[in-house]
Formats: structure tokens, sequence, C-alpha cells
């Protein structure tokens, strides 16, 4: 090469370095460039691991047109080398003494070479029927000095001949080396820095998920299921979405996003996020109540006590009978109501206005005696908890809850997320939006909420439903899920499409085959999904 073309090569180089994003295309390039300033035959470059060994990752020989590793798509079959071996520096490989010593090793004929153990290059040699002549070695560190690859050219040619390496292409190498060097660490450091930002999501969904032992896993398996969805509507090529595509870039944002989504119960207190019954605070308060009961037991046989001995010493015969009766009757009483109100306690889906009135007319109906003082059976605060409607929070309660997506939203969004990130507050603060814009926190409707956003939401929905670690409820099976995520498609709750999307493509037991437990996984029929219509029917109507 001239040399006007060879400054204008390494310009292209560092260019070309600088925008590379992929390491191993990265690597490649540093060695087809080595071998055009060079002409050398052949060449190999390698990346160095955690345990100080080199990996091939790109080898390329002309002349026995072998091009493995880098963009191929040929594997390379080579072990890693070892750059030290029992603490010494691995004289069998000059890439390995290279990378030790950090100089740059040229050898102008394997054969003619005493220095140096080239056994390994002439039984391939043999092996092959090739002949290496020439080689140069050329470590490459970053600018702390540290080893992050080795470079290794062979056959250099001059005018047509296999020959020594001269002095000036050296240089060159050596120069394309440093650049190569830069550009890797910055990549690297760019990988690094990508890594502990994932690994902090990670962190602090793993603190949310260990912080309480009944929504264990939730923070995990929201992202997996939403990047289930995601790709299920990727490869969905018919219907309202069929354009909606993700990159790798989209997929690693919306990913991120999962992790991050409930973020904010990080500050929401123990005693809520872990209220397992209506009555719990520090302990469950059924077993005050129950003690209570027992106090009224106790409190009507002392009642009945009196009466029945003066109609046992009257020998009233009768009269025993009839008392002895009332009493069963009422200890009966007490034990129903005893029951009824640990199932009320149990909390669910749904309690009556009977249910909650009948608890009110047990608590004040009854009187016990404590310390002398006559009082009701269960105080105001035990009745208004244990008549909660749903679940087993109070609306106050629920209302510390639901505050942890305005948490969630303040942390995301005070944070500098970096180009490629800066829809993650939007993607993680919306699975509690609504369609209609009934949802919270900022009450958007579905025009206002992107397609990944809608995609949270319903990951965050189905997984609440089938979650087996709930401390109010039991994992619902498929079908039931199925058929209230159904009606609630046909509230305008969730994105109508993306949900017909989940059912269709049938993300719903791939997720259930992971992490659902085998008795949750029932027989489901598509048409019993309310509101829900097989595709072929619901672009007919459109």
């Amino acid at each position: 090469m001239t040399e006007p073309s060879v400054l204008q090569h390494l310009i292209d180089i560092s260019i070309s370095l600088s925008v590379e994003r992929n390491t191993t295309r990265l690597l490649e390039r540093i060695l087809t460039s080595a071998q055009t300033l060079t002409q050398a035959d052949g060449g190999t470059i390698y990346s160095v691991t955690a345990d100080k060994s080199l990996k091939f990752e790109t080898l390329i020989n002309n002349s026995l047109k072998l091009y493995m590793g880098g963009s191929s798509g040929v594997p390379i079959p080579f072990p890693a080398i070892p750059i030290y071996k029992e603490g010494q520096v691995n004289q069998h490989a000059i890439v390995a003494i290279a990378a030790a010593e950090g100089d740059m090793i040229h050898i102008p004929d394997v054969y003619a070479c005493q220095q140096y153990d080239l056994s390994a290059a002439r039984s391939m040699d043999l092996r092959t029927g090739y002949r290496t002549q020439s080689v140069l070695t050329v470590p490459m560190k970053n600018h702390e000095g540290e080893l992050n690859g080795v470079l290794q050219l062979i056959n250099a040619t001059v005018d047509g001949k296999v020959s020594a390496f001269p002095a000036q292409q050296m240089e060159l190498v050596r120069s394309l080396a440093s650049l190569a060097a830069v550009a890797l660490t910055n990549k690297q450091l760019i990988e690094n820095m990508e890594e502990l930002f994932q690994g902090i999501a990670r962190l602090i969904a793993k603190a949310i998920d260990e912080k309480s032992p009944y929504t264990g896993g939730h923070c995990k398996r929201v992202p997996e299921l939403t990047m289930m969805l995601a790709d299920a509507v990727h490869s969905h090529d018919s219907g309202p979405l069929a354009d909606f595509k993700l990159t790798e870039a989209d997929r690693h944002e919306l990913s991120v996003a999962g992790w991050l989504h409930d973020c904010g119960k990080i500050a929401t207190p123990e005693y809520v996020m872990d209220k397992a019954s209506k009555l719990q605070t520090i302990f469950d308060r059924i077993e005050l109540v129950d003690a209570k009961i027992e106090i009224a037991r106790r409190d009507l046989e002392l009642r009945f006590a009196g009466p029945l001995y003066l109609a046992s010493h009257q020998q009233d015969q009768a009269q025993v009978n009839l008392l002895q009766q009332q009493l069963a009757e009422g200890l009966a009483a007490l034990d129903a109501g005893r029951e009824f109100l640990r199932k009320a306690n149990i909390g669910g889906e749904f309690m009556d206005k009977a249910d909650q009135q009948k608890v009110a007319d047990f608590g004040r109906q009854t009187q016990i005696c404590i310390a002398g003082i006559a009082q009701d059976l269960l105080s105001d605060n035990e009745i208004y908890n244990l008549s909660i409607a749903r679940g087993t929070l109070t609306p106050e309660e629920r209302q510390i809850i639901n505050r942890h997506m305005d948490v969630t939203v303040d942390m995301l969004e005070s944070l500098p997320f970096p180009k490629h990130l800066q829809r993650v507050p939007e993607f993680a603060c919306g699975h509690h939006e609504k369609m209609d814009g009934t949802g919270y926190p900022k009450g958007l409707t579905k025009d206002q909420m992107s397609i990944p956003a809608r995609m949270m939401a319903i990951a965050d929905i189905f997984e609440a439903l089938t979650a087996s670690d709930r401390p109010y409820k039991e994992g619902k099976p498929l079908s039931e899920c199925l058929a209230i995520m159904g009606r609630m498609r046909e509230n305008q709750h969730i994105d109508p499409d993306l949900f017909d999307i989940f059912i269709e493509r049938k993300v719903y037991l791939q997720y259930a085959e992971q992490f659902l437990k085998p008795g949750q996984i029932d027989k489901i029929d598509h048409s019993r999904i309310p509101g829900y219509l097989p595709p072929e029917q619901r672009y007919a109507m459109k």
C-alpha cells in the first residue's frame, strides 16, 4: 500500500473502530485491517478471559481458505491458551509469551528460530501442508497498561513473496493495536456499565422480593412474562399490531423496565405488604378474638352454672334438660361464630353485605366481661378489618400499597437514563393504568400509553392472579385467570388486541409451564374466555 493509502486506511479503521458496538465484529475488524496493512496471509485475534487465558475470537488463513469465528458463523474448535501454567509463563505458545511480557514478538522464520518453542506451529504445518514462515505477535494493552487482547499475523507478503515483516509494517501494526485496544476498552467499559446497571436493577428487584416472603419472585416473573408477550407480538403478522417490531435495543430497554416496574415498593411498609389476613399487624389478631370467644364461653358457662345446680338440687330434670340445651346452643353459636370469623379473616375475592353485617352483629351483640368491665366481643377496628370486601387490606392500607407507583415514578423519572433507555420510566410505570383511564398513578388512557407499557400491565395482572405465594389467596387455575382477564378486556381495563395475542399465541401456557404448579394448568377452552374471538371471526367483524 502507498503511504497516502495507508494513512487513509488507518483513518478509516479509527472511525470504524470507534462506532462498532459488537465486540466480536470489533475484534474481527482489527484482525482484517492488520492483514490488509501487512498483506499477511493469515492471522488470529484473541481476547483475554477472566482466568488469564487467550480465547480464539477470529481465525483467518487465505491460502488454506480458513475463516472461523467472528461473523463467519463457524465455531473455532481450539481451546483457550493459558498465559501461565503453574505460576510460570506458558513457554509453549508465542501468544502467551507476548501477552505475559507485554511486548511485540517478531519471528522472521519459524523453522530457523531457536529462541522459542515453535513445535506447535510446525506440527500444524505437517497436518495442513502449510508453510509458516514469518510471525508477528502484538499484545493489545489499554490506557492503564492492562492486556485486553493479542493480535497474531503470519506470513507477511512483500512484492508477492512471503517474507519477514518489514519494520515499517510492524510499527503500523503496533499503532493499529493501540487504536484497537482503546476501542476495545471503550466497548468493554460500556458493557461493564450496562452490566452494572442491569445488576443494580436486578438487585433492587431481589431486595423487594426478599422484603416480603409473600411476593418473592414477582419482580422476576413479571419481566419474564413481559418478554414472552413481546416476542409473541413481534412475530405476529396480522391485525392491528402487525407492524410492531422490537430491535435488540428495544428488548433490552423493555427488560430493564420490567425489572424496575415495582422499585417503589422498596418504600412500602412490611406490615402492609405482608398482611396475610385481615387482622394481621405484628401478629394475627384472630388469636385475640379466639381468646375473647373463650372468655365468652366461660361467661356463658358461669351464667348457667347456678341455675343448673339449683335445678339439679331440686331434682327438676326437665329444667336441667332445658338449661343444658340452652347452654349447648349458646356454646354452639359461639363456636359457629368463631369459625365464621376465622374464614372472614382469611380474605378473598369478595365478601357480600350480608356477611359484613353478620360480622358486626356477632361482634356487638356478644358481650364479654374482662376485669369486671363489660364490653363488645369485637372492637370497632376489628369489625372494620374483618368486613374488608376484597383481599386483606383496608382502603387506607390499599392507598399505601398504591402509593408505590408514585414512588416508582419519582425514582425512575429522577434517573438520568441514557438515550437508549429513556423510555424505561414510561414502560415501567404503566402497569397499573387501565385503557379507559381509570387506573393509576396518572390515569392514562390506551392512546396515551405505549404498546410495551400495555404489555407490562397484562403481565403484572396475570402474574398476580396465578401467583401461589400471595398471603391472602391460592394461585388460581389458568381457566379462572383467563376468565377474569377476559372480563377485564371487556371492561377496557387491559389492551384487547394484546390480550387476543396473549390467548391466540398461548403465551399464558408458555409462562404456566415454567412458573405455575402443575395443578393450576387445567384445560383451556378459548371459546369460554369472555370477549375473546378467534382471528377469523375477529377480523371478519372489522
